[in-house]
């Protein structure tokens, strides 16, 4: 079952109502909303428009490649028949959309976008979650405050690992417009 935009709000909500529970100096805890939860909605966001584009571009293209042979089917059956041009220019019509949809995927890389998306905002999560509860990786601190550092660390890291990765896997041929998404 698939979240309501109002319950993801509610979830990056009651993420931002338990950092004002933790003690942490009030300038800690805003660091935190704005690296670390800005990141994970974003991350979020990001996922849920490339899995909604990849599922416009895919979901075409999948039943074109399936319509086409069946449509040059019909087509070759209807050459001596008032159909025929019509036929043709319906075939015609579906393979250009099909090659021209599998085009933009391919070039977009919507696909792994959200894959992309997805993981990394899923361990940004679960790294405030561990953090939160004092447990996982920073089990070992007594205090939010003794593992603000280490987790501050851990999220640069992934943050980090995350523009490694999008332009050695999703971007590799990508725009600077793509770039300048990732910096900003």
């Amino acid at each position: 079952m698939t979240a309501t935009p109002a319950a993801r709000t509610g979830s990056s909500e009651r993420l931002s109502q338990l950092l004002d529970e933790i003690e942490l100096e009030p300038l800690q805890k805003q660091m935190l909303r704005e690296r670390w939860l800005d990141q994970v909605r974003w991350m979020s966001a990001k996922s849920r428009q490339s899995r909604r584009y990849y599922y416009v571009l895919r979901l075409p293209t999948v039943i074109g490649g399936i319509a086409v042979p069946g449509l040059v089917s019909l087509t070759l059956a209807t050459v001596n028949q008032p159909m025929f041009e019509v036929m043709r220019w319906v075939t015609f019509g579906f393979s250009l959309t099909v090659a021209i949809l599998a085009g933009l995927d391919e070039l977009f890389h919507f696909g792994d976008r959200w894959r992309h998306y997805r993981r990394t905002a899923e361990v940004l999560k679960t790294l405030g979650w561990q953090f939160l509860q004092l447990n996982g990786a920073f089990s070992r601190y007594p205090t939010h405050t003794a593992a603000y550092r280490p987790f501050t660390t851990r999220v640069e890291e992934v943050l980090g690992e995350d523009v490694e990765g999008y332009l050695g896997s999703v971007a590799s041929e990508g725009s600077d417009r793509e770039r300048h998404e990732i910096y900003h």
